[in-house]
């Protein structure tokens, strides 16, 4: 038995996409270790309004930080799936350049229409006197937030993976969690909001000099595909609203807490959703190894390869989400614990969104198969219905029934734009990425 199991690990290290996937998965773990223990010094620290302060300018910043992004940090996988053969490293860079020619307009745009907006308006509708300076602060850090996301998922295009992996998952972190301790330090921790904003502007700067030394190895003679503006907002928009609409998904549950019940509800309701970001973790750190897979074998016409990857990637993410469900539904009081007493308030939102999203995750590669197969335009109407739903259910549960409500209208807008990506890809394409 020992032999047998020995055997397979070793057949598993020869397979590149097993090998990299538990790597990645590795290197993500390591993030939500970060995250996790950063987590519970912030709740055992900060007042719970501080912290749900903190949560809602997070979720309205990765709303509109996915707008002003127009998908392009998605899309730049997919352009590297299209100039495979080609010189890949100059084309990349040409496109990058006009990706943040892009993220600034947008940025630009996004704020001049918030200047628009009435003061007093956003305050009352959301109670807070002090929610319109907050967001607009946001806004004026939209560019830095969107380049550093952008740079991010360049090193992923350049086969840096694990560098890519650092990066989102460790070290963005670092230049909150310092300032998080330096502001308790000198009891100023109503600053947080602020210091996670301002975090962005030097992760924009690191990764900015971190991928011109990158661009700089690019060979200029050499002969590469060259997308137009228009090529790259076409693709990458359709993105960028899917983008926007898993965002969303995430996100209108928070703004109403916030609206009809209390910056500490958000807090609350903020750590369950963290700790299901553990089976996130898994399905996203396989689906990126597989994205450009996917790319390359649907557009170089390789259906077995493509049948073969989406298989292996349904069966990894399954395998690797479900100890995770068991362990936070079997010990959720001990689990919320960490985080202070009145973080167990969340537990029966907590086990609804494990279970719902342990579910999602037999769906497997259904969330990238579509976008990285030319198809986003139908994954986009998809989850806009999806968005709708979600927002609907949120409106009329949450004021009710709180981070229940919120977590039920989470788990059913999830299950239904994974189901239907799954039917639509097996009659389109007769690939199954259920879990099978």
């Amino acid at each position: 038995m020992v032999k047998k199991l020995w055997n397979q690990l070793l057949k598993a290290n020869r397979n590149p996409l097993v090998k990299q996937s538990l790597i990645t998965l590795v290197l993500r773990v390591f993030g939500v270790i970060t995250l996790f223990g950063f987590t519970v010094f912030l709740t055992k620290t900060y007042p719970p309004e501080i912290v749900g302060q903190y949560d809602f300018v997070r979720s309205f910043l990765l709303v509109v930080g996915s707008i002003c992004l127009l998908g392009c940090d998605q899309s730049v996988l997919y352009f590297k799936g299209r100039l495979s053969g080609y010189s890949t490293l100059e084309g990349i860079k040409k496109v990058y350049a006009k990706m943040v020619g892009l993220l600034l307009l947008m940025s630009i745009l996004f704020l001049l229409i918030f200047r628009c907006l009435d003061e007093q308006f956003v305050n009352h509708y959301f109670n807070d006197s002090k929610v319109y300076g907050i967001l607009l602060k946001s806004i004026m850090v939209l560019f830095f937030y969107g380049l550093s996301t952008l740079n991010t998922e360049v090193f992923r295009a350049l086969d840096h993976f694990y560098v890519a992996e650092l990066f989102r998952n460790t070290i963005k972190y670092i230049p909150l969690i310092v300032g998080a301790v330096l502001l308790s330090y000198f009891d100023s921790e109503v600053y947080l909001a602020e210091v996670f904003l301002a975090g962005f502007v030097l992760l924009s700067i690191i990764t900015t000099v971190i991928v011109f030394f990158y661009f700089s190895k690019a060979k200029i003679e050499n002969k590469t595909l060259d997308f137009t503006y228009k090529e790259i907002f076409t693709k990458s928009y359709p993105i960028a609203i899917s983008g926007m609409a898993l965002f969303l998904l995430m996100s209108f549950d928070i703004l109403f807490l916030k609206k009809y019940w209390s910056d500490a509800t958000v807090a609350f309701y903020s750590v369950a959703i963290k700790l299901m970001t553990i089976l996130s973790v898994i399905i996203l750190s396989v689906n990126i190894t597989v994205s450009t897979k996917i790319s390359e074998s649907f557009f170089s016409q390789r259906k077995t390869d493509l049948v073969k990857t989406t298989r292996h990637a349904s069966r990894l993410i399954f395998l690797m989400t479900f100890p995770s469900v068991l362990v936070i539904c079997f010990f959720p009081e001990y689990v919320l614990g960490f985080f202070g007493k009145g973080y167990l308030a969340a537990k029966s939102a907590l086990l609804i969104l494990m279970i719902g999203q342990g579910i999602c995750s037999a769906f497997g590669s259904a969330t990238v198969y579509l976008n990285m197969t030319g198809r986003q335009h139908i994954f986009q109407i998809i989850l806009i219905i999806a968005v709708f739903f979600n927002f609907i259910l949120n409106r009329i549960l949450i004021p009710e029934y709180g981070m229940i409500g919120g977590a039920i209208s989470f788990v059913f807008s999830s299950f239904f734009w994974n189901c239907t990506s799954a039917i639509v890809i097996y009659r389109k394409d007769k690939v199954n990425v259920f879990l099978s």
